[in-house]
């Protein structure tokens, strides 16, 4: 299963987890979880609203779809689709397929740490 891992955390933290997933991959290390991290809670929610998520399911249970037939299964205006689309591509979370909208990963883990890792 493939997942993709969203963290809240500080910009230091930030920068101590780039180093260390360049160390793992310069080392070979095949193993590493893709991430996304927001700097606060809203950050987050509002880059991954409800409806954002409930896109990402559907696209994700009906593979090979348009904007536009997105927007008619979901009941929604083309323009707002069309808008979260975008940014669920810029986040990596939505790409495109020969035109058509897939999910990359199976599950989204979403981690917020309550102390900085050593």
């Amino acid at each position: 299963m493939s997942k993709v891992e969203i963290t809240i955390t500080t910009p230091a933290q930030a920068l101590k987890d780039a180093a260390s997933v360049w160390r793992r991959i310069e080392a070979g290390d095949e193993t590493i979880v893709p991430t996304i991290s927001f700097g606060s809670p809203s950050e987050l929610f509002a880059a991954i609203t409800d409806r954002r998520l409930e896109l990402l399911r559907h696209v994700a249970s009906h593979n090979a779809l348009n904007i536009h037939q997105l927007a008619q299964a979901l009941g929604r205006d083309y323009k707002n689709v069309h808008t979260d689309v975008k940014a669920l591509e810029e986040l990596g979370l939505l790409e495109r397929t020969a035109g058509k909208l897939v999910v990359p990963f199976d599950e989204i883990d979403i981690r917020v740490a309550l102390r900085e890792a050593a």
